[in-house]
C-alpha cells in the first residue's frame, strides 16, 4: 500500500493506526506493519496530543503478535513514559497489556503484582471501563492455576470467567466474549473436560468467524505449555486441538485437490468440508487456503 501524505486532515494517522491494530487482529500481519508505517509517516506531520503514545502501543501490540516479546515491553515501557492523561477513560490500560506479555513469558510474580497494585479480584463487580483488566487478571490466574495443578483454583477461574461471559454478552462486546470462551475451552482442558473444551472451542470459532477475529486464537501460543503442546507448535496453542478429521483436511489443503475433489476424497459434502475449513482457519489463525498451508509447514503439521 502506498499513501500521498501531503493533504491529509488531521487524524488520518489514527485512522491508519486503528486499520492497522483491526488487520492485526484479522491476523494479516504484513498488512498491519505497512499501514503502521505509513501512520508513524503522517503522524510526525502532525502534532496531535498524545500521539507517540498511542503509536507506541500499537507498535507493541504488533511486535507481540509477531513473537518478539522483549521489543513489546520496550515499547509500552516508552508508550507509558510518554503519555499522558486524556478526557476518555482507557479501558485498554497499558500496565494490562504488561501484563499479558508477561504471561506470555511465563512471569507469573509480575503479572500477580500487577494485579494486587491495581485492586483486581475475581468478585470485583464487573463493568466495562475495567473488562480488559478482569480478563487479563482470568489469564493469569488460569496461568497459575494450571502451573501447580491446582482444581480448587481451576474451579474458581471458571467462575469468574462465567461472570465475565454473562456481563459482556449482556453488553454486546462480541469479542470480549470471544477471548471469555477461549480462556473457558482452556480452562476446561486444564481440568481434562475435552469435550467441553472442544465445544467452547466451536463456540469461539463460530462468533470469531462473524467478527474476522484471528489473533485471539494465535496468542494461545503464550498457553502452549498448559496445552501439553511441544515447542513446535509454540506459535499457535490451537493447533493441538485440531481434530483429527481437521488434521486430514489441512493435509489435503496442501495437495493440488480442489474443494469439490477434496470433499468427494474424504466422502463428505462440500458444505461440510467448508465447515472443516473454516474451522482450520480460524484456530491456525488465517484466512486462505495458502496461509494456512504456510502456517501448517511452521507448525510442522504436514
Amino acid at each position: 500500500m502506498s499513501a500521498r501524505l501531503d493533504g491529509l486532515p488531521i487524524g488520518a494517522s489514527d485512522l491508519y493506526r486503528g486499520l492497522s491494530e483491526l488487520l492485526c487482529e484479522q491476523g494479516d500481519l504484513a498488512a498491519a506493519a505497512e499501514y503502521l508505517a505509513t501512520a508513524q509517516k503522517v503522524g510526525e506531520l502532525t502534532e496531535l496530543t498524545g500521539w507517540p503514545h498511542r503509536l507506541g502501543v500499537a507498535q507493541a501490540r504488533l511486535k507481540e503478535a509477531q513473537g518478539d516479546l522483549e521489543a513489546a515491553l520496550a515499547l509500552l515501557d516508552e508508550a507509558e513514559r510518554l503519555s499522558i492523561r486524556e478526557a476518555l477513560p482507557d479501558v485498554r490500560p497499558i500496565a494490562a497489556l504488561k501484563a499479558r506479555v508477561w504471561i506470555r513469558q511465563g512471569r507469573w510474580r509480575e503479572a500477580d503484582r500487577w494485579a494486587n497494585e491495581q485492586g483486581l479480584f475475581p468478585d470485583d463487580e464487573l463493568s466495562y471501563l475495567r473488562e480488559f483488566e478482569h480478563v487479563t487478571l482470568a489469564e493469569a490466574m488460569l496461568a497459575r492455576a494450571r502451573q501447580v495443578a491446582d482444581r480448587s483454583a481451576l474451579r474458581d477461574v471458571d467462575r469468574f470467567l462465567t461472570r465475565l461471559l454473562d456481563s459482556a454478552t449482556a453488553g454486546g462486546r462480541d469479542a470480549t466474549v470471544i477471548e471469555v470462551l477461549v480462556l473457558q475451552a482452556l480452562t476446561a482442558h486444564a481440568s481434562d473436560d475435552e469435550n467441553a473444551a472442544l465445544a467452547l472451542l466451536d463456540k469461539a470459532v463460530e462468533l470469531a468467524e462473524l467478527e474476522g477475529q484471528a489473533r485471539v486464537f494465535e496468542r494461545l501460543g503464550e498457553f502452549a505449555p498448559l496445552l501439553g503442546t511441544p515447542e513446535t507448535v509454540d506459535q499457535s496453542g490451537l493447533a493441538a486441538l485440531l481434530s483429527a478429521r481437521e488434521l486430514e483436511v489441512l493435509h489435503l489443503l496442501g495437495t493440488e485437490l480442489d474443494g469439490p475433489e477434496i470433499a468427494q476424497r474424504l466422502f463428505v459434502s462440500l458444505n461440510t468440508l467448508r465447515t472443516h475449513t473454516k474451522h482450520i482457519y480460524a484456530k491456525l489463525g488465517v484466512n486462505s487456503r495458502r496461509t494456512a498451508v504456510r502456517r501448517a509447514e511452521e507448525l510442522n503439521l504436514l
